[in-house]
């Protein structure tokens, strides 16, 4: 099997033998048992992509351990709060270590929301739930307006200085608290006026996959 340039370079940064392979799946992953890393066969990959979703996925090869899945599968309604809080620490780290990765992520997460991979075209970003707000200001849509509340403005920050697993658990923790509270809230105010919805879910509107 003819070996690309991308899959040399995911070896090379990660510091390990790393199997890389190619599907048509509909976005990068990294598996932390098998050291498997996949990478989409997308029609539309261009260099800054590729070289983005490398960088990103070797972060979790070098910096997410096994020990990320225990509190998922203990308190499930983490799972999607963790996987914003680890995609920021990993990716504050791979940059840190090489650099170089930094105006990659720049380019290929800008080509990304130009292609709307996340699916907010047309939508108002700031009627999002806050942790769909804060996965896509650190995915780069920091200045295109979100807006966040003086109390999340603190969780953000808090979201930013994660530096080890121990700070994501702790910090996401902090966010489902959050959400859980804010939802009670829209609940209680809904019931007060007489309108009666189905109870939203704390993460129910845009929801990424478990990796980019």
């Amino acid at each position: 099997m003819e070996m690309r340039a991308s899959d040399l370079s995911a070896r090379l940064l990660a510091t390990e033998n790393l199997s890389v392979i190619r599907a048509r799946t509909r976005t990068a992953s990294f598996d932390i048992k098998s050291r498997v890393l996949t990478l989409p066969m997308w029609k539309e990959m261009t260099p800054e992509i590729e070289d983005m979703l490398v960088g990103h996925e070797v972060g979790h090869a070098l910096y997410t351990l096994d020990k990320y899945i225990q509190p998922i599968q203990e308190q499930p309604k983490l799972r999607s709060y963790m996987n914003i809080l680890e995609d920021v620490r990993i990716e504050k780290l791979i940059k840190r270590k090489y650099p170089g990765l930094r105006n990659s992520f720049v380019k290929g997460y800008r080509e990304l929301l130009d292609k709307d991979f996340f699916s907010t075209g047309g939508c108002d970003l700031n009627e999002l739930n806050f942790a769909d707000r804060a996965n896509l200001y650190f995915k780069g849509c920091a200045n295109q307006g979100i807006r966040f509340n003086p109390e999340e403005s603190q969780l953000v920050k808090a979201i930013d200085s994660t530096e080890t697993y121990d700070d994501v658990l702790e910090v996401a923790q902090l966010v489902s608290a959050y959400m859980k509270r804010v939802i009670e809230e829209q609940e209680a105010l809904k019931q007060a006026m007489g309108i009666t919805d189905e109870a939203p879910d704390e993460f129910d509107e845009f929801e990424e996959g478990d990796d980019l």
